[in-house]
């Protein structure tokens, strides 16, 4: 009887021990949460500015967070609520705007800009608020401009009536107005005038109004006094050597830039382009209808988005960059998916960052990376503090 007690022990310590097969099971996939946190690893320390990311799908966050920091001096972390300076990104929503104000009648998108600022010099034809939406105007750019005339970019105060003064100055137009597509940020500082002067409000109250407040963006507003003392706001940095460089802006000019936000936020305006509380459907068509130029050729510019492919899927993309500021918006309208990132260092690149992330989520609906498959083609555009010192000066 014993021998039997001692061989039953004996064969249930064998059954429960793990075995073999389980001691060398491969391990578990990773989460796409842990995939993303690899994305941003270098960046997720304390002595570094970062980045923050949302990955939205069907309405909701699917993942949120931090990385870096937005205050080295002060040793504040970045997180999802944290306020970024997105730059170009903000030309969507001075083009949403300009949408709104069409669909009441307050305005044509044919209209002549000159009716509403006639600072603007007489070229000999007429430039529309359409034309300014799609860069295809023919202006001249508003920072290099600026940069000629001795103003020193995110150290000098820029001002809308600086632009507006510099413009008024101009006695030709790099191309007749529909002719070309130009990337120009005078085209949109213009776009707020005419949203300030036809609406009677600051461009920063409209928009505030009409956009962010119905939404629910409590985080979110176009900054036009560079003073003021926004809450949780990131700074932006520049590589010097081995350590960071503060790189902020110094504007008091809307439309073409300046909107304060953060991931959180974005998603809210996101799912508008799905489910529109704000412009209704017939706002949300018109900003994704692309340009195009007088010999009928089709752009891939839209209403401050780009309309392009990303490994075989349809996007709705825009990207910004100023100072120490780097942003990227991507959505894959088709799946329902947007990947958002806000950086507050320059060397960032987040429009590489937002495709990974992208990658993770959606790798199934993807084709194989593929050259034909990039999409439109990309205009390079370099931040205004490296354009224009390669300006010659007269």
């Amino acid at each position: 009887m014993t021998r039997f007690r001692l061989f039953a022990w004996a064969l249930l310590a064998t059954l429960v021990q793990p075995s073999a097969w389980a001691q060398t099971a491969p391990a578990q996939a990773e989460r796409p949460s842990e995939q993303v946190d690899k994305l941003f690893e270098k960046m997720d320390r304390t002595i570094s500015p970062g980045c923050a990311v949302a990955a939205m799908k069907d309405g909701k966050i699917l993942y949120e967070r931090g990385y870096g920091m937005a205050d080295l001096d002060h040793n504040v972390p970045i997180t999802p609520v944290t306020v970024f300076h997105v730059a170009s990104m903000s030309k969507q929503f001075t083009a949403a705007v300009i949408v709104m104000l069409a669909q009441e009648r307050k305005l044509s998108l044919d209209d002549d800009v000159r009716k509403y600022v006639p600072e603007l010099p007489d070229f000999g034809v007429p430039i529309t608020i359409r034309q300014l939406v799609y860069h295809t105007s023919g202006l001249r750019d508003q920072w290099g401009l600026l940069g000629l005339a001795g103003w020193r970019y995110s150290l000098d105060l820029i001002t809308d009536d600086d632009v507006l003064s510099i413009m008024s100055r101009q006695k030709d137009l790099n191309f007749p107005p529909g002719s070309k597509h130009m990337y120009c940020n005078t085209g949109y500082t213009l776009l707020a005038q005419v949203v300030k002067r036809v609406s009677g409000q600051s461009f920063r109250e409209f928009t505030t109004s009409r956009i962010f407040q119905p939404l629910g963006m409590k985080n979110t507003h176009f900054r036009d006094d560079h003073a003021e003392i926004v809450k949780d706001m990131a700074y932006g940095y520049v590589p010097a050597k081995d350590t960071f460089r503060i790189g902020i802006t110094n504007f008091d000019t809307v439309g073409a830039t300046s909107l304060l936000t953060t991931v959180e936020d974005l998603a809210l305006w996101d799912e508008n382009f799905y489910n529109p509380r704000v412009g209704g459907p017939g706002m949300i068509k018109q900003m994704l209808e692309p340009g195009q130029l007088s010999n009928g050729e089709q752009l891939h510019y839209a209403y401050g988005l780009v309309i392009g492919k990303y490994r075989g899927l349809p996007t709705v993309d825009h990207a910004g960059g100023d100072a120490g500021y780097r942003s990227d918006m991507i959505r894959f309208p088709d799946q329902h998916f947007t990947a958002a990132c806000l950086c507050n260092l320059a060397a960032s690149n987040p429009s590489e960052l937002t495709r990974k992330v992208a990658e993770i989520y959606l790798a199934k609906d993807m084709t194989p990376p593929d050259k034909a498959d990039a999409g439109p083609e990309k205009t390079v555009q370099l931040p205004p503090e490296k354009l224009t010192p390669k300006v010659r000066r007269t």
